[in-house]
Order: structure tokens, then C-alpha cells, then sequence
């Protein structure tokens, strides 16, 4: 159980400074005096309508002068340049409070200071002390000292894009979700938050989970949509994937063009076996509105539930055409929606072009098993890191300390160092940001350190 701590004082911040401390994009106040490190205090914002929504605890405090490269400074805070040499010139020094931050379980509502802008970087008294407890802190205990030692140290940020990128996009995440996610994603990365989320829901789920229901009945004109809208969230592009559209170009029920060329017919059926019209049509319309070389280096793909009768069967093998069920394209598309780019176009073309042709079932399940160990790998090496990390008390470590401490944690496959470095790399990535990295001089002297999880659904 936490321990809880009466408040009686606050420290009067901008508006602004208090958010980004709430967010986590810093860890930082410039106080008008010197803080006394393991001093608690309430952040009190200086607007008209004062909500008090979470404390600090000074963790450090250094007296700054003009020596210091106030450029740097700048990038791992939120003042610029500029401010910072004004508020030199003003009082000679900058004191610089290291604060850890803390949330309120709800907003604490207290009178306005009529004096509040003169008490700006002062503290105040609270006309009642808060009792508050260490329970939910803004950043973690790791995230925090790497935070902390940046600072201290005066290390530029690693990845100073995406901070602009960051910045560029924080107006939008208030009101688009996708905004939003790519902004909650590269705070994480970039240290400034150190919330452990689960994977979020995907919006498009509810459509997805209807896919085989909807095969599997007498809709076929719904079901067509519903493929359409699979192939797109698969990463398909092409006017004749128009989730809209009665029919694909010439008649075809589906045609994608990006990153490869896929042609199909998909078949809603309650009961009925699938007949030879079924891949019959594929070729004559494929043909007659690609032509025979475009259609010929096409992947042919037919969507149908029920079973294919012998004629059927034997021309879609005959004619290389690729036939799943509903169900299992459903499977495909929900592997995507759970885990964003899981599905490798390319190398579910290599899956498609191979024998067996006709009823490919065994083959696409064969990769969809392919790509979810792949993500059970990943979620084990980046549980693997957080845990060698704690354990071990350190920042960060090298490829081939985590490699030994692999092979002592019940891992999913055998995996060499070099294959270990480059799934390291990959999760590192600013695109995936579940691990962050320490460029070394060469490849084994690389340093990683843990961001966050990558739950397994």
C-alpha cells in the first residue's frame, strides 16, 4: 500500500509547464528559488479557474549561469533559447528543479489567488493540505532516471524529428483518433510517457468479426464489400477494391493492383456446393478485361464457403487460383487489426504463388502460425530486456548479454546473436518503439533498453 503524505504548500506554474510535466514531456521547473531535493508540493497553475491535478517531489536542484549550452538545455525542456537567456538576464542565475510528477485520483478544486501572477516560480499555501500518495506516477522509476541523467548530463535528445514531428501533430490528437495514437506512440518512444497500454482496439474490428457469418449466408453482395475492405486493410490498393462499388472493374469481384496485382471472386453460400461457374468466371472475366499477360501474372484468389465440387476444384488447380474460406480471410485481417503490419504482402505473395493451387487452406494457415510466432518471439525478447534490466539494476545492455540471459528464459525458438541483433534493431525502430537503442560503434557494442510491452492477445 502506498504511502499517503499531507500537502500543505504549492508550487505556482504556468499553465503550460504544468501540462507538459502532466504529460511527461518534461521533467523540469524553473522556480524562482533553489528547491530542497525531497520537498513535496502541489502544482498550482496561474489561470483563473485554479484545478489542481497532480503534485511534485524535488528530486534535484541546480543553479544554472550562462556557461551552460542553453541550446541543449532548450531541446530537453520546453523553454526556448530565448527565454532562457531572458530569464538570465534578469536574475543571473536559473534555478532548475527536477520534479517527479504525480497525478491525483481527481481534480482537487481550491480559491483563486488574487495575487497569483506575482507568485509565479513561488510557492503558496494551500488553504487546505492535500493528502496525497505516490500511486500513480506520470513516468516510471527506469524511465525517470534515464529522463533525469539526460538532463543532468546535458546529452542532446536522440531523436530530435520526431520531437518536431511530435509537436506538429499535438494539435490534432484532440480530435483524430489516428492522430492520437501516433502521438501516444512517439511519447513513449521518446520517453515522455511510460504508460504500458494493451493493444488498443481496432475501430474497424466490429465489420471484421463478420466476415465468415456473412460468407457463410445468402448476402453475397455484403460479402463482396466485406473482401473488399479485408484486401484494403490488408495493405491492397486499387480502384477495384472500392468497398463501395456494386462490382469491380469488367465484372471482376475484386481487383487490387498494389503492391502486386490480385484478382478474385468471392462465394456467399448457406448450404450450396461451389460449382465450376465460380473459378470458370474468374478466367473468363480476368482474361477478357486484364488481357492474357496481366492476368497471367496475377495472383488469383477465390473467397467461398462451402465445398468446391470436382470440376471446380480442378479448375482452379488446373489454373493455379488460390481458394480460402471466409474464415480463414477473416483470420488474416484480424492478425493485421491486433498487430498493425503484421501481414507481409510480399511474402503472403510468395505463400500465394506456390503449390499446392486449389484449396489453399493448409498453406495460409501454415503462414498466419508463421507470423504469430514471429509476434510471440517479439513479445518474449522485449519482456526478456525489461526483465534483465531489473534485475540487473543497470540502464542498458548489449546483444550479447541478452543473448546469454535468452537462452535462460524458456525462449520460443532457437535464435542466433546476429538474428537476436536484428529483431533488437526492428523493435527499436521509431516506427515500433517497444525497445530503445544506443548506436555503438559497431554492431555488438549497440545498447538497448526497455519502453514498452507488447501484450499478446
Amino acid at each position: 500500500m502506498n504511502q499517503q503524505f499531507s500537502i500543505p504548500t504549492a508550487l505556482c506554474l504556468p499553465v503550460p509547464d504544468i501540462e507538459a510535466l502532466i504529460q511527461g514531456r518534461t521533467i523540469a521547473a524553473l522556480p524562482r528559488m533553489f528547491i530542497r531535493p525531497g520537498q513535496r508540493f502541489a502544482l498550482y497553475p496561474t489561470d483563473s479557474s485554479v484545478s489542481i491535478k497532480a503534485w511534485a517531489k524535488c528530486e534535484l536542484c541546480q543553479i544554472l549561469d550562462e556557461t551552460k549550452p542553453l541550446d541543449i538545455l532548450s531541446k530537453l525542456t520546453i523553454w526556448t533559447p530565448k527565454v532562457l537567456k531572458e530569464i538570465l538576464q534578469t536574475q543571473q542565475y536559473l534555478f532548475l528543479g527536477y520534479l517527479r510528477v504525480y497525478q491525483l485520483p481527481q481534480l482537487q478544486e481550491i480559491p483563486v489567488n488574487p495575487n497569483i501572477q506575482e507568485k509565479i516560480g513561488k510557492f503558496v499555501s494551500l488553504p487546505n493540505s492535500l493528502t496525497v500518495s505516490e500511486e500513480k506516477p506520470v513516468l516510471n522509476d527506469r524511465t525517470f532516471a534515464q529522463r533525469k541523467h539526460q538532463l543532468e548530463k546535458l546529452e542532446p535528445p536522440l531523436h530530435s524529428e520526431l520531437e518536431e514531428l511530435q509537436s506538429a501533430i499535438a494539435s490534432l490528437s484532440i480530435s483524430q483518433p489516428a492522430a492520437k495514437q501516433l502521438d501516444d506512440d512517439i511519447k513513449v518512444f521518446l520517453g515522455w510517457s511510460s504508460n504500458q497500454p494493451t493493444n488498443p482496439l481496432d475501430l474497424d474490428l466490429p465489420w471484421i468479426q463478420k466476415i465468415a457469418k456473412v460468407g457463410n449466408s445468402s448476402d453475397g453482395h455484403t460479402f463482396e464489400k466485406l473482401v473488399r475492405r479485408g484486401l484494403l486493410k490488408l495493405g491492397f490498393t486499387g480502384s477495384g477494391l472500392n468497398p463501395d462499388g456494386t462490382g469491380g472493374a469488367g465484372g471482376m469481384d475484386f481487383y487490387a493492383e498494389q503492391p502486386y496485382p490480385i484478382v478474385g471472386e468471392c462465394k456467399a453460400t448457406k448450404t450450396e456446393k461451389v460449382t465450376d461457374g465460380t473459378p470458370a468466371q474468374l478466367l473468363k472475366i480476368g482474361m477478357n478485361h486484364l488481357r492474357k499477360v496481366q492476368y497471367e501474372n496475377s495472383i488469383k484468389l477465390i473467397v467461398a464457403a462451402g465445398e468446391l465440387n470436382f470440376y471446380a476444384l480442378r479448375t482452379a488447380t488446373e489454373n493455379q487460383m488460390n481458394v480460402i474460406s471466409p474464415e480463414t480471410l477473416q483470420k488474416l485481417v484480424e492478425l493485421q487489426a491486433h498487430y498493425k503490419n503484421s501481414i507481409n504482402l510480399l511474402e503472403l505473395k510468395e505463400c500465394l504463388q506456390q503449390a499446392p493451387f486449389g484449396l489453399a487452406e493448409d498453406k495460409i494457415n501454415t503462414y498466419i502460425d508463421k507470423v504469430e510466432q514471429s509476434i510471440r518471439l517479439r513479445s518474449h525478447i522485449i519482456q526478456l530486456v525489461k526483465n534483465y534490466l531489473e534485475n540487473s539494476g543497470i540502464e542498458s545492455a548489449g546483444v550479447e548479454a541478452l543473448h546469454g540471459a535468452y537462452f535462460g528464459s524458456h525462449p520460443p525458438q532457437r535464435i542466433q546473436t546476429p538474428e537476436m541483433h536484428e529483431i533488437l534493431i526492428e523493435l527499436s525502430s521509431p516506427l515500433t518503439g517497444y525497445l530503445g537503442r544506443i548506436k555503438g560503434s559497431d554492431w555488438k557494442s549497440d545498447r538497448f533498453y526497455f519502453l514498452r510491452d507488447l501484450p499478446i492477445n
